[in-house]
């Protein structure tokens, strides 16, 4: 195949990748934030399932890292 296209589809990925990582975490954050202010007392929670959610999130962004670097590096 053709390096250039090779590049352009690694880059491609991870920059759509890091784009819907960082939208999903704004996202998320937004509402973990609203939560809070509705119901303080639960706050500890709310932040609890707010960082799980953000390390699943930024799972799929290192997945695409890897599949990026394997199009880099594979072929």
């Amino acid at each position: 195949m053709d390096k250039g296209l090779i590049a352009l589809s690694a880059a491609l990925s991870i920059g759509l990748a890091a784009l819907g990582a960082a939208i999903s975490i704004g996202i998320a954050t937004a509402k973990a934030v609203d939560a809070t202010a509705r119901q303080p007392e639960v706050s500890g929670r709310i932040q609890t399932v707010l960082l799980t959610a953000i390390v699943f999130i930024e799972a799929t962004a290192i997945y695409a890292l890897v599949v990026s670097l394997l199009l880099i590096f594979a072929f």
